[in-house]
């Protein structure tokens, strides 16, 4: 191969010098200018020379393991999308739920878990409260988040008001 490439720039070496050659003898005028363009043609010729002897066929381009790879991070992708929205949702959700039992006079942290819903979106799927049962705050999250009252688990230890 080293050879090869050895052999080609001589010849573009040599093609070079002499048209140099040959253009500094040559009068000016319209002689020149055709010997300018027959020796620019000649040195085309001689640099596309390791085209011609290229085998197109042989070229194999495989792509098969970028797809698997683009695939695979499409899939990391997605999924990271999906927990960063799970999360997303689970902090307005609790957010939500705090101001909620404050407006009842109840003091507690909540905290929510999500579960995909049937077209994959996460959606709120249970809580946990630290504070005493209370019916309207039971009834408000059955209602208004979907959260049945047997999905919602009280701890007893906040203050109810």
């Amino acid at each position: 191969m080293m050879e090869k490439v050895r052999v080609w720039l001589t010849a573009v070496v040599a093609v070079s010098i002499l048209i140099t050659l040959a253009q500094s003898l040559i009068p000016e005028g319209t002689l020149r200018k055709i010997a300018s363009m027959t020796g620019g043609l000649l040195l085309l010729i001689v640099l596309l020379l390791p085209v011609k002897g290229l085998d197109v066929g042989d070229l194999k381009l495989d792509y098969g393991d970028y797809e698997e790879k683009i695939a695979a991070r499409q899939e990391e992708l997605q999924s990271d999308t999906q927990e960063e929205l799970s999360k997303l949702i689970a902090e307005k959700t609790e957010a939500y739920i705090k101001d909620e039992a404050a407006a009842l006079g109840i003091d507690c942290t909540p905290v929510v878990t999500t579960k995909n819903d049937a077209d994959g979106t996460p959606c709120p799927y249970s809580v946990e409260l630290d504070c005493a049962l209370d019916a309207r705050l039971q009834e408000d999250l059955s209602k208004n988040l979907g959260i049945p009252k047997e999905r919602q688990v009280y701890h007893g230890t906040g203050k109810s008001g």
